[in-house]
């Protein structure tokens, strides 16, 4: 990783200890620009090799990394993620890898799922990271692809991305175990996502990886029930359609998760983009009490159901293939 740093001319600085003392800016916003400009090369402790469920999306998560370059004003990280949003990358690959075996078979979303079992125990790379935007400067999502390609397991490794990039991944000896999703919003929302690929890109780098063998998917998330959604998401699916529609053997799953917040992140998002236009009022919205007891604010009944039916019958008509995992 570093040396692919140096190769790229960014500024490495080595610290002596296992402390980030990075000297950020009093000032909150320059602060936070800062981070999201860092990239810290650290070693994943054993803690977070034990890995933990990530429901509904996979069996367990697998982080390769922690924090995330791109600068969505919904970001899910916000308020998850503990001090300044710096992007930690992991490097001991393989101790994470070979903790992933110790977990094989044991999971409840695929692993003992009637509906999802074909896929084997799913591990997420995705749930606190976006790896494919990290790629260029780790290689680590090449190495899990390549690690689960060569595991003789009933297993799967997952990610979901916003970019675009794919070309490292597509000659990979991956024996279709890794599937690759493209997480994508309506042009008219692309503003809420700023510093990804354009989703064009996301939907041809889609096709890409379903051409190489990989099975893929789309996670349409965060669904928005601005006005206009129904002609925004309905152009969405279709262009989707469009590049998928020929290819052969194709494996396409859809994951469709509504926007949702809690106060602390809307506090945290508030914060890093105050000219944010993404409605996070109490219009059209009703409290929901997580397992862990938080409370987060999702859409009401009204508004769930009317969009729950409009992207059911879409997806069946635009994409008669697809198996859409879950709905949250």
């Amino acid at each position: 990783m570093l040396e692919r740093a140096a190769g790229m001319g960014i500024e490495i600085v080595e610290l002596a200890g296992d402390r980030l003392a990075l000297g950020l800016p009093e000032d909150p916003r320059r602060a936070y620009a800062e981070a999201k400009a860092t990239l810290a090369v650290v070693v994943a402790p054993p803690s977070k090799r034990r890995l933990q469920p990530i429901a509904p999306s996979a069996d367990w998560r697998l982080d390769l990394a922690e924090g995330c370059p791109a600068h969505c004003s919904y970001c899910y990280l916000a308020g998850s993620l503990s001090g300044p949003p710096i992007t930690r990358a992991y490097a001991n690959l393989e101790e994470i890898f070979e903790a992933a075996t110790r977990y094989l078979g044991q999971g409840t979303v695929t692993s003992r799922s009637r509906g999802r079992a074909q896929e084997g125990t799913t591990y997420e790379a995705s749930c606190y990271t976006d790896p494919l935007a990290l790629e260029p400067l780790t290689g680590s999502l090449s190495a899990a692809i390549a690690w689960f390609g060569r595991w003789d397991a009933d297993a799967q490794l997952r990610f979901t991305t916003k970019f675009a990039d794919v070309e490292p991944l597509l000659g990979l000896a991956h024996r279709g175990r890794t599937r690759m999703r493209a997480s994508v919003n309506p042009q008219a929302f692309a503003r809420f996502e700023g510093g990804t690929a354009p989703v064009a890109l996301r939907l041809a780098a889609l096709r890409r990886m379903a051409m190489a063998g990989y099975p893929v998917g789309l996670t349409i998330a965060p669904i928005i029930a601005a006005p206009g959604w129904e002609q925004a998401y309905g152009a969405l699916i279709d262009e989707a359609g469009a590049q998928l529609r020929d290819v052969p053997g194709l494996d396409l799953t859809v994951e469709l998760i509504t926007h949702r917040y809690t106060a602390g992140s809307k506090a945290v998002l508030d914060s890093w983009y105050p000219g944010s236009k993404l409605d996070m009022t109490d219009q059209n919205r009703v409290t929901k009490r997580t397992k862990f007891g938080g409370e987060k604010q999702v859409y009401d009944l009204a508004t769930m159901r009317a969009l729950r039916s409009f992207f059911e019958a879409r997806l069946a008509n635009a994409l008669p293939a697809a198996r859409i995992l879950y709905w949250t």
